[in-house]
């Protein structure tokens, strides 16, 4: 019997997620060149790689063991997460506790491991390939391009709706109706709008990127799951699908009409901060943001952005009165 059919022939467990799951295989194209021999995860945002902002995200959760998809040209991560013991020294001997703490922080956040995916077959083929590490436990998959701020608890609500409702949980984010092609789309049950404060709600299936004209809601899909492990059993017959790669969203879509154990599928609203780093323009916009935000910088940085926006408005304002 193989792994997948002795799983298939488990009943998943309705226990406590501890695990997390992050896919990190991609190729970063849309950032080349900077990304030809650097990790796109590991892009600085202010003073921390991207992929550094997840990884706190899940532990400040309760998720200390994660598991990182990874591809080739990925070394940059481990080594992030690894202790540099050459450098800890030398801050050491210098009697930089500040700078010490920093680089200590990293190698400090939790249990980390890696598996490759071996082929980019898409993002549910990437949480395939942590079945062995997951097994018969739900699980958390945060997705590396979306940031949440940490003073915006969105993973700490996913698990409580786990808890209480089983099956698998996703974020949902409010957007623009000509948005919605740029993500997966969720389709709920009627009146959502009326149940309390609208933050939970049962979804009842999902497209990927459909046309505005032909989508459900304009609830997308951010990067944020909570899955019950029965998803690596439908995601194992799962076939190609858009852009002929495996689609989490496919398998999800079986999930929210299963009555099968694990099945359901219920949603989280977010309306808090959320940073993009999917491409080079939004990845400009989160640093901006975030650095606003520093308790170290940004006052000061503040301060030069308002000088700077003012002066780029008065120059411009001349060339169109000359």
């Amino acid at each position: 019997m193989t792994s997948t059919e002795h799983r298939a022939a488990s009943v998943p467990t309705r226990g406590t997620v501890t695990k997390a799951v992050i896919p990190a295989a991609g190729l970063g194209t849309r950032f080349l060149p900077a990304t030809k021999a650097t990790p796109k995860e590991m892009l600085p945002v202010v003073d921390k790689p991207a992929i550094q902002y997840v990884v706190e995200e899940a532990t400040r959760a309760g998720l200390r063991d994660v598991l990182m998809v990874t591809g080739r040209n990925k070394a940059a991560l481990e080594d992030h997460f690894d202790r540099h013991w050459e450098l800890e020294k030398a801050l050491e001997a210098k009697g930089d506790q500040l700078r010490l703490a920093r680089v200590r922080k990293s190698s400090d956040l939790g249990n980390i491991h890696y598996v490759r995916q071996g082929e980019p077959l898409g993002l549910g083929h990437a949480v395939l390939c942590a079945a062995d590490h997951v097994g018969n436990h739900p699980f958390a998959v945060l997705l590396g391009d979306d940031l949440i701020d940490n003073r915006d608890h969105l993973l700490e609500a996913m698990i409580e709706v786990r808890e209480a409702m089983g099956g698998s949980v996703i974020a949902l984010m409010e957007v623009p109706p000509e948005s919605v092609q740029l993500y997966g789309c969720a389709a709920v049950e009627p009146g959502w709008q009326e149940n309390g404060d609208g933050s939970v709600l049962r979804v009842t299936g999902l497209v990927e990127k459909p046309d505005p004209a032909d989508a459900p809601s304009n609830l997308a899909v951010i990067g944020r799951y909570i899955l019950d492990p029965s998803i690596f059993e439908i995601l194992a017959k799962t076939p190609p699908g858009r852009g002929n790669e495996i689609q989490l969203t496919d398998a999800l879509q079986q999930c929210a009409s299963s009555t099968e154990p694990g099945g359901g599928v219920h949603g989280v609203i977010f309306r808090g901060r959320r940073y993009d780093t999917g491409d080079r323009l939004d990845y400009l916009k989160a640093v901006v943001r975030l650095a606003v935000d520093h308790r170290e910088l940004g006052s000061d940085f503040s301060s030069w952005l308002t000088g700077f926006v003012a002066e780029k408005d008065a120059s411009a304002l001349d060339s169109a009165t000359s």
